[in-house]
Formats: structure tokens, C-alpha cells, sequence
């Protein structure tokens, strides 16, 4: 379905500031999967994240999505295909547009052979409040309301259905519910259990809990040094607790996984 093979990105190459960020990375997803992705800053993901959603071109290797090759398809025409959600809430919605204006867009991009210049009628209106309505946050009665006045956690939802209400062939979410106050969180986490599940959308998640990343999904992947250090599934994943998982991480690297912020998490 995703097939990432040997991709590398250095920025400012050629001077002193050169970062490689990735490094010789590959990766196969089969359709339906559900990968939830684990590293410290620095080690690739969100570089990742962006080479498959065409934030910038690799310097090597190539990306394909579903045996068509998109290594150099515009970042405007990945989106037809490819959702994406932020760790910022306030990055997936335009805040002066209404609830229906951001859902009609999103609607309309993802609509294969429709105009985001078309109108939206009385029918695709009912399908967005019972699109709402699935959220359980009273957003369906809320049509006209600014998205500015939401709540982060109602704009991360509001998001998410954006990203899903066509469903797309690729699911990429950034740490999506990091911001968000654990109980807000949680809502959103299950949305978007059941919302991927019900149209099979293959999805990449990056998260900083462990726990969570062992629990949610059919693999995990352990990024370090802007590579795949670890990637386990089936049986074997189902064992492990997140003390093996940090055992892995140190016989994968040779190092320690040293970052407070994934150590601490519950």
C-alpha cells in the first residue's frame, strides 16, 4: 500500500548548518494497517511525516502510494489522498471561517471530479451535521458558529472528521492529541479508533507514550538517528510491556532512550 524505499533528506547541505534527517529510510505499509511510531525529537518522524506528505522532495529514494509513484507529486495534490492532523489544534481549521465553511472545503478538495469552487447543497449540509453528530460535542446544531470560538480539543475533533469524512488512502497523525487535557484527549484518541477502523484508513501515528503506542494499532515503530531502529507486530508486539520496549530501544542504538517526555508518560 505505502512503499518508502532507502529515502534520505539533508537540509542546508553544503554548509555548516547540514543536517541529515533521514538516512537510507524504507517502509512498507499494507492497507489497513495502523503503525504507531515512538522516538525522541531529532530522530525523524516528523521529517518523515513531511517527505510522505510532500512538504519537501527527498534527496534519494522514492515514495509510492497504492503502486503509484508520488516521490515528486506537489504537496496540494498528495492532500487529495494523504489527511493529515498536527499537534497544534489550531493548524487543521481556518479560525474566521464557520463550522459548515471549513467542513465544505475540506468536502469539496476530497471529492474526486468536484470543484472547490461548488456550491453545497441541502444534502451535503445534512451529511456534515450527521458527520457532527458522530463527535458527540453538540457541533451538528453549531453549522454557523466561527471556528475560532471551539475549544482546542473541539477543533483537534472538527480536524480529524475533516481529514476523514472522505476517507483518505493515507492517515498521518503528528502527536494529535498531545495538546489536549487527558480527558479531551482520550475522546479524540477514540474517535479516531473508531473513525479508521470503520474505513479501514491505513494510519501512521507518532506519540510520545509508550504505553500508548504498544496498545493502539497492529505495529510499533522505534525511530533514532533518522531511521527505523525497531518495527514490531503480531505476537510478538502483543507481549511486550514498555520496559522491553526501552530493553529494544537500547540494543537497537546502543544508547539508552534518554527523552523525559516519552519516559515520563503514562
Amino acid at each position: 500500500m505505502l512503499d518508502i524505499k532507502n529515502i534520505s533528506k539533508t537540509f542546508n547541505p553544503g554548509t555548516i548548518n547540514a543536517k541529515k534527517a533521514i538516512s537510507g529510510l524504507s517502509l512498507h505499509l499494507d492497507s489497513g494497517d495502523f503503525v504507531t511510531i515512538i522516538g525522541s525529537n531529532g530522530a525523524g518522524k516528523s521529517t518523515m511525516f513531511n517527505a510522505i506528505a510532500g512538504t519537501f522532495y527527498v534527496d534519494e529514494g522514492s515514495i509510492s502510494l497504492d503502486k503509484k509513484d508520488i516521490t515528486f507529486l506537489p504537496e496540494y495534490k498528495r492532500s487529495h489522498f494523504i489527511g493529515r492532523l498536527f499537534q497544534d489544534p489550531m493548524k487543521g481549521t481556518a479560525p474566521a471561517m464557520t463550522i459548515e465553511e471549513n467542513m465544505a472545503l475540506a468536502y469539496l478538495r476530497n471529492t474526486q471530479g468536484t470543484s472547490p469552487f461548488s456550491r453545497i447543497s441541502k444534502k451535503d449540509k445534512a451529511f456534515f451535521q450527521e458527520q457532527l453528530s458522530l463527535l458527540g460535542m453538540g457541533l451538528e446544531d453549531r453549522l454557523k458558529h466561527p471556528v475560532g470560538l471551539l475549544s482546542g480539543g473541539q477543533r483537534q475533533a472538527l480536524s480529524l472528521l475533516m481529514s476523514t469524512m472522505v476517507p483518505p488512502k493515507l492517515l498521518l497523525l503528528d502527536e494529535h492529541t498531545a495538546a489536549l487535557d487527558p480527558g479531551t484527549a482520550e475522546k479524540v484518541l477514540e474517535l479516531t479508533k473508531t473513525i479508521t477502523s470503520q474505513n479501514h484508513i491505513t494510519c501512521l501515528m507518532i506519540t510520545h507514550n509508550m504505553k500508548q503506542a504498544l496498545e493502539l494499532g497492529n505495529r510499533t515503530l522505534l525511530m533514532a538517528g533518522g531511521n527505523i531502529v525497531l518495527d514490531i507486530g503480531g505476537e510478538e508486539r502483543s507481549h511486550l510491556t514498555v520496559e522491553d520496549l526501552l530493553t529494544r530501544f537500547k540494543a537497537g542504538t546502543g544508547q539508552a532512550l534518554d527523552n523525559d517526555r516519552i519516559l515520563l508518560s503514562d
